[in-house]
């Protein structure tokens, strides 16, 4: 009887997809948290009669198959790259990106990784680092003289140095961006890695046409709709309480025939 299998493959399929919702949900105060949607397919099917094969000497087709499915399966989690709310923080290090593109961050290997979570901190060398240790880049020195930081719109780094008029050029972040940002590869600690699919990244300042603008002493919070979330996991329980119930009723058939005397 194919209704047991093709009801596990539901029960797997959704028991998948409260997985995914589970993990929005404990990331919905994450910064910079991007959430996902499980996405599905139809699996393959038998066919009894084909569709538009002949059914008479005479010429004439049938007009309908056939045809049962086999079931579901997982094809994708699809990440959601709509942009946060922003929350002000009024830590100056705290930066948040309006619009496109990722914060680079450089990995201890020597490789780029991607970020909207602009919650930097400085190190004992005063270079702009993630919560991680990782360095920012381009990289970015604070002196021990500064008594003041600030990022304009455009990313570009000033620093009030004690005794001085002036404000002190520290640097000037870069965004990257990507024909495809879904198809990055989250690799956790807020961070992204660059795929094949991704596509290899365009650098530029911010404010830059295709490009966000920085905002200071903010965060991005995380895209997760916990209404959406938990209407989303209702409707996956149901779901897979109702294969569970295919799958007792026909365990209930089998058990009828099985008991059937001829």
């Amino acid at each position: 009887m194919r209704a047991l299998s093709i009801a596990a493959t539901g029960m797997a399929a959704q028991q998948l997809n409260v997985e995914v919702i589970s993990n929005n949900i404990a990331n919905a105060s994450t910064t910079g948290f991007k959430a996902s949607r499980a996405e599905f397919q139809d699996l393959l099917y038998q066919n009894m009669r084909t569709v538009g094969s002949a059914s008479s000497d005479t010429g004439t087709l049938l007009p309908s198959g056939l045809q049962v499915g086999l079931g579901v399966m997982p094809a994708a989690t699809y990440r959601i790259n709509t942009q946060g709310n922003l929350s002000v923080t009024n830590n100056p290090l705290d930066l948040a990106v309006n619009g496109r593109g990722f914060f680079q961050v450089q990995l201890p290997d020597g490789t780029t990784a991607y970020t909207r979570a602009g919650s930097f901190q400085v190190n004992l060398n005063g270079q702009l680092v993630t919560a991680d240790g990782y360095l920012v880049l381009p990289s970015i020195t604070v002196p021990t003289t500064a008594t003041a930081v600030t990022v304009n719109s455009s990313g570009q780094v000033l620093a009030t140095i004690a005794g001085q008029t002036a404000q002190q050029t520290l640097g000037q972040f870069q965004l990257a961006n990507f024909i495809n940002p879904v198809g990055l590869e989250a690799a956790g600690n807020n961070l992204f890695k660059q795929t094949d699919s991704s596509g290899t990244p365009t650098t530029a300042n911010p404010g830059t046409s295709g490009f966000g603008t920085m905002i200071q002493g903010s965060l991005e919070s995380s895209n997760v709709d916990i209404v959406t979330e938990v209407t989303n996991l209702i409707t996956a329980q149901r779901s897979y309480e109702m294969n569970s119930k295919v799958i007792t009723a026909a365990d209930q058939m089998m058990t009828t025939a099985n008991q059937t005397k001829v």
